[in-house]
């Protein structure tokens, strides 16, 4: 990963688009992620869009400093505006070459800049099919992202052992000719025929 560099401009507009479109009445819907409605997934975005986007500019403080796992994210009134003004400046600031290289951090890990873009990418991608998941709807994430979050999540898995955990939890199985994509939601540990209705 460490000399990849990624436009992640599409990935975030594919995600601004998914969010646009949630309904009021689907922000209380189960989604693939434990514990999290829709309306916690979106502040998981909102959040995540910041600490990158800062990471990336390496103004490091309180939204780099702060773990996920520290609350569970939920929205403010004003989020649909303010999700994709934020995606926005996140692919943005990762179009210049900085980001990408030295240290930053995220999430309260220093890391490389290249493993930082990297897993910016994953969120993206894994979150934004959460996201469609969810709520019903298609999905088209950019074809590079997903390649990205892909060879990203099966270094993670391949560091862990193979059938071991990936970033998210353990590894589910997924046959060598599915689509790249299902293949990096398994890696994630999700279940690729994930739907709502289940």
């Amino acid at each position: 990963m460490t000399d990849t560099t990624l436009d992640l401009g599409p990935q975030a507009r594919a995600v601004a688009r998914l969010a646009l479109a949630v309904r009021d009445d689907q922000l209380a819907a189960p989604t693939p992620c434990p514990d999290l409605a829709v309306r916690h997934l979106l502040g998981h975005l909102l959040g995540l869009s910041v600490a990158f986007r800062d990471a990336g500019r390496k103004d490091l403080g309180a939204t780099t400093d702060t773990s996920p796992e520290s609350a569970v994210p939920d929205i403010g009134p004003g989020w649909r505006e303010e999700l994709p003004k934020v995606l926005d400046e996140l692919a943005e600031v990762w179009r210049a070459p900085g980001p990408w290289t030295g240290t930053t951090r995220a999430g309260g890990i220093d890391m490389p800049g290249a493993v930082a873009g990297a897993v910016a990418v994953d969120e993206l991608v894994i979150h934004g099919w959460d996201l469609a998941r969810a709520t019903g709807q298609p999905y088209d994430p950019d074809p590079a992202a997903v390649r990205v979050s892909y060879e990203f999540l099966r270094a993670a898995a391949d560091e862990n052992g193979q059938g071991g955990d990936g970033i998210f939890g353990p590894v589910v199985p997924v046959p060598d000719e599915a689509p790249l994509l299902d293949r990096a939601v398994g890696l994630s540990g999700r279940n690729p025929g994930w739907s709502a209705a289940r």
